[in-house]
C-alpha cells in the first residue's frame, strides 16, 4: 500500500455566521471555489489531473444542495474533467473528506485528490437546519431518545462533574490562545483572502474571535439549553432532560452549563487539502509537507452523542502502533467545552499540547469545513514548532467521532 502525502492546504478566514458577517453575501459554492483556486495556484498542479474533489458539508440543502463539491469545481473554472462530490458525516464531514482522499490514494485507485469542506452557516435555511434529532419517526426515538447536541454537551458535563466555572475557564483559555496565535500570524500560512465579485477583499482574517473576553463576562451569560431541556415538544411525552435521565438514571438532573461563550462559534468558511501519491508527487515536482499515518472513525452511545473523540483517537493510535505519549500536538474540536475536556481527562493528555492556538470556541466551527481546517492548523503548528506528529479528532452528530494522525515529512 502506498502512502498518502499532504502537499498543501488552504482555507478561507472564518466569517461570522450572521447576516452581517463578512462572508454572508458570498455563496458557499463561490467561497469554496476561491479556496480551490488558491490551492491550485499555490501548488501549481494541472487541475485536469485531479482524480476527485471530495467535499464535506454538514447541511446539504438550500444554498449547499445539488452536490456543492462538483458545483464548486465548476464555479472555480476548473477543467470539466475534474470531478467533485459531497459527503455528510455531520461535524466530521471535512475530516472524513480528507480521510477518503487519503484512502483512495493509499488503495492505489487515485493519485491526486483534494479533500475539504464548506459551510456557510449564515445561509442555512431557517426551516431546514441540520437536525438536532428533535424530530424524526418515533420508532427511532423508542430505540434512542436522541436530544439536541447542546443538551448532550450539558449531559457530559453533568456526568463528568464539570462545573460552570470549569467550562468557562476552558473557554477563556481558548480565546487567549487564539489571540496570541492571531497576533503572531500563526494562521497566515493557510488562510487565503476571500474576494467580493468586484475583486475587493471581503475578508482576510478570522472574524469571530473575541480577544477581550473575560471570565466575568462569560459568567454573565445565561445557559443556552436549560429552557429547551425542560420543555416538552409536540409529539413527545418527555422533556429532553427527562430523556437524558431515562438513559442515564444515575443523574438527578441535567446541569446546564454551556452557553454561547463556551460553545463553538457559528461561522462561514471553506477549506481544501491537496493529497498525492509519492510516485505522482515525484513525477510532477510536488513537495510533500506531511503524510497521513492513519485514520479512524468510532461510535458511542448516541444520546450523550459527543463522547467518541476519545475512542476514535485510541482506535487510530492502536492502528498506528502509537500511544498518547507519541503525539506532539492535539487538535480536539471544541464543539462545546466539555468535549475536549472529557477527551483530555479520559486519555490523560497534557492540556498544554491540546488546541495550542485556540479552538472552535474562539475561532468558530464552520461544520463541514472544520475537519480539514484543523488538519491544516495542526500541520502549520508542527512546522512552526519543529515537531513531528499530530492527532486531530472531532465529535459528530449521532454519537460518532473521527480521528486522523499526520506526520511531517
Amino acid at each position: 500500500m502506498t502512502e498518502a502525502w499532504i502537499i498543501d492546504g488552504v482555507r478561507s478566514p472564518r466569517g461570522k455566521g450572521k447576516s452581517n458577517g463578512a462572508l454572508h453575501h458570498i455563496h458557499p459554492q463561490e467561497n469554496l471555489a476561491q479556496v480551490l483556486n488558491a490551492l491550485a495556484a499555490r501548488t501549481g498542479i494541472d487541475k485536469s489531473l485531479v482524480d476527485d474533489v471530495i467535499v464535506g458539508n454538514g447541511n446539504p440543502s438550500g444554498d449547499h444542495s445539488g452536490c456543492i463539491g462538483r458545483m464548486a469545481v465548476l464555479a472555480a473554472g476548473w477543467p470539466v474533467e475534474a470531478p467533485g462530490m459531497t459527503l455528510n458525516r455531520f461535524c466530521g464531514s471535512g475530516q472524513q473528506a480528507v480521510t477518503f482522499a487519503a484512502m483512495g490514494i493509499q488503495a492505489g485507485h487515485q493519485d491526486l485528490v483534494v479533500g475539504g469542506g464548506v459551510e456557510s452557516m449564515s445561509r442555512w435555511p431557517v426551516d431546514n437546519a441540520p437536525p438536532d434529532f428533535t424530530s424524526g419517526n418515533s420508532a427511532l426515538r423508542e430505540l434512542h431518545p436522541l436530544v439536541p447536541q447542546g443538551i448532550s454537551a450539558d449531559l457530559i458535563a453533568t456526568i463528568e462533574g464539570f462545573t460552570r466555572a470549569d467550562v468557562d475557564a476552558f473557554a477563556l483559555e481558548s480565546q487567549k490562545r487564539a489571540a496570541i496565535a492571531m497576533a503572531e500570524g500563526r494562521f497566515e500560512k493557510s488562510v487565503v483572502p476571500i474576494h467580493n465579485p468586484d475583486g475587493s477583499v471581503a475578508l482576510a482574517v478570522d472574524e469571530f474571535p473575541r480577544p477581550s473576553t473575560t471570565i466575568e463576562g462569560l459568567g454573565q451569560l445565561q445557559p443556552s439549553f436549560s429552557q429547551m431541556g425542560t420543555m416538552i415538544f409536540e409529539g413527545y411525552d418527555k422533556s429532553f432532560d427527562e430523556m437524558c435521565k431515562q438513559v442515564y438514571p444515575q443523574i438527578s438532573a441535567v446541569n446546564h452549563v454551556h452557553h454561547a461563550g463556551n460553545s463553538s462559534g457559528v461561522v462561514d468558511g471553506a477549506s481544501a487539502v491537496l493529497l498525492a501519491s509519492p510516485d505522482f508527487a515525484r513525477a510532477h515536482g510536488l513537495k510533500p509537507r506531511a503524510r497521513v499515518v492513519t485514520s479512524a472513525v468510532a461510535a458511542a452511545e448516541p444520546v450523550i452523542m459527543l463522547t467518541a473523540p476519545g475512542p476514535s483517537a485510541l482506535k487510530a493510535l492502536k492502528r498506528a502502533g502509537m500511544t498518547v505519549a507519541d503525539i506532539d500536538l492535539w487538535e480536539i474540536n471544541e464543539a462545546f467545552a466539555a468535549i475536549p475536556m472529557k477527551a483530555i481527562r479520559d486519555l490523560n493528555i497534557d492540556p498544554a499540547k491540546v488546541n495550542v492556538n485556540g479552538g472552535a470556541i474562539a475561532l468558530g466551527h464552520p461544520i463541514g469545513a472544520s475537519g480539514a481546517m484543523l488538519i491544516q492548523t495542526a500541520l502549520d503548528e508542527l512546522e512552526r514548532t519543529d515537531k513531528q506528529i499530530a492527532l486531530i479528532t472531532m465529535c459528530t452528530g449521532g454519537g460518532m467521532g473521527t480521528a486522523t494522525i499526520i506526520e511531517r515529512i
